[in-house]
């Protein structure tokens, strides 16, 4: 029995003249994800087959479900194409499918050779009957809502036969749509938001404000941990995260802004330090997981209040998502777990008990005025350390810990001597 992968395309296929640019990158993904597998390819202008070792089939549709561009995918066992081949394929492949007595059952043949003398209509006809006849199973044909659909695709080459279509990322090829900085923060709605501007072809890079030692060293490794997981959906398996030093920025907060407008004001100050810290990259817009109503400062008015101290575009992935919804994505994705261990960011550290949810710019920029923001903002530019993130590393916090703790103190000193 031979079987082999059939990749489907979805959204791409709407792309007209430009398609060919987006399946090659994604075929270019594929062939860098599966680099150490025993796989060969078949490449077709709407399909993209894979032949394979059975012994990898779930390490293969593990990592397939993480390229973006791919809609879904089979496993499908193959034959020759002609009627009698398929019909006794496709007994075997109902025979090894776990089904009931009494199952409901269709089949649905796609033929993309023209040449061959029946239409879709007339092989299905033609074999379903020898299908169910054969098979050990008792199944009743229901066209409309069956509880199992035999799939054929009847091409020149060959005859492939499935039952499931996995479902892959979908959306386009990861970096086709330009780079965004996401704003990262060590909670739930980041990540998810970072995973679907991913899915849509954006390329992430990754800013986290930290604030030891405010917060706890251990919000910064959560992070990075987060990390891990968004760099099993890039092309390399690595990403890019950048860690500012809050600190000293966060306790000026503090201590000079009226309690209300302390959200408000550290937000626009992680935006000030965002774009000044992309203005020499190619990053076109920043990315983070604001839900439209979700916490206090996630109003409409709050968010055109905050990003008005930037140019660049804000993208919202979240705006319209639910917190059940995004918590499904983030168990999905498999960042849940890490996302709610309990140490807190800069964000979540000290929440006022009455924060402003119709801020005003004028009030805004008025307290901002209590604050040396500039100098200080310069400082944490300056000391930014980046990290290159790879999906395969392990962050074990004893050594994670020291390494990174000692950088924390060290640019933590430069900066009390500077302000």
């Amino acid at each position: 029995m031979k079987k082999r992968i059939l990749i489907r395309f979805g959204d791409m296929m709407l792309k007209g003249q430009n398609i060919g640019f987006f399946i090659k990158r994604v075929r270019k993904h594929i062939m860098t994800a599966l680099a150490d597998l025993s796989v060969t390819y078949v490449l077709r202008h709407d399909r993209i087959m894979i032949d394979y070792d059975l012994g990898e089939e779930t390490v293969l549709i593990e990592r397939l479900k993480r390229i973006s561009g791919i809609h879904d995918f089979s496993i499908a066992h193959v034959t020759t194409p002609d009627i009698e081949a398929i019909i006794k394929e496709g007994i075997l492949l109902l025979d090894e499918t776990a089904i009931k007595d009494g199952t409901t059952f269709k089949i649905e043949t796609r033929r993309t050779n023209k040449s061959f003398p029946m239409t879709s209509l007339e092989i299905t006809q033609n074999v379903a009957k020898e299908m169910i006849k054969g098979t050990k199973h008792h199944l009743v044909v229901d066209v409309k809502h069956p509880e199992l659909t035999l799939y054929i695709e009847f091409r020149i080459e060959a005859a492939y036969l499935y039952v499931d279509r996995i479902k892959g990322m979908g959306g386009y090829p990861y970096g086709t749509g330009g780079k965004g900085l996401l704003m990262m923060s060590g909670g739930i709605d980041s990540p998810v938001a970072g995973y679907l501007a991913m899915k849509q072809g954006i390329e992430v890079e990754l800013m986290h404000f930290e604030s030891t030692p405010l917060t706890p060293i251990e919000s910064v490794q959560k992070v990075i941990d987060l990390s891990r997981i968004l760099a099993t959906y890039t092309m390399n398996q690595n990403i890019t995260l950048h860690l500012v030093p809050f600190a000293k920025l966060h306790h000026a907060i503090l201590d000079h802004i009226p309690e209300p407008y302390m959200i408000t004001i550290m937000r626009r100050m992680m935006y000030r330090i965002a774009e000044r810290f992309t203005k020499k990259k190619k990053i076109y817009a920043l990315i983070n997981g604001e839900s439209v109503g979700q916490v206090a400062s996630q109003t409409l008015q709050s968010m055109q209040v905050v990003e008005a101290v930037t140019k660049l575009p804000v993208l919202r992935p979240l705006i319209t998502y639910d917190k059940l919804e995004i918590i499904a994505l983030s168990k999905e994705m498999g960042a849940y777990d890490i996302s709610i261990k309990p140490f807190n960011d800069c964000c979540s550290i000290y929440v006022p008990k009455q924060p402003v949810t119709k801020p005003m710019e004028l009030y805004a920029s008025k307290y901002e005025t209590y604050v040396p923001y500039e100098s200080l903002i310069e400082a944490a530019i300056e000391h930014v350390i980046t990290i290159q993130i790879h999906a395969k590393d392990t962050w074990e916090m004893s050594t994670y810990g020291f390494e990174v703790k000692e950088a924390f103190d060290r640019y933590q000193k430069e900066m009390s001597e500077m302000v």
